[in-house]
């Protein structure tokens, strides 16, 4: 099995490829429109310490301060 990403520009062509995966030729799979989110999300769920998206964004923001003082 081959898997593709596909830009339609034209939405004949959603019609098209809904129309295959009606007839079983394709599958369609949404992805997730926040892949850090998602393994954000994923890693917290297997943590009880995982950290939170504001204590992480501080942590960056200090790092990039120190980065950028010199």
């Amino acid at each position: 099995m081959d898997t593709l990403k596909i830009n339609i520009i034209n939405p004949k062509a959603l019609k098209l490829l809904n129309d295959l995966a009606d007839m079983n030729l394709i599958a369609i799979q949404d992805s997730p429109k926040n892949s850090f989110e998602g393994l954000l999300n994923k890693l917290r769920a297997n943590s009880d310490s995982a950290p939170s998206l504001d204590e992480i964004t501080k942590e960056v923001e200090a790092v990039r301060a120190k980065r950028y003082a010199k």
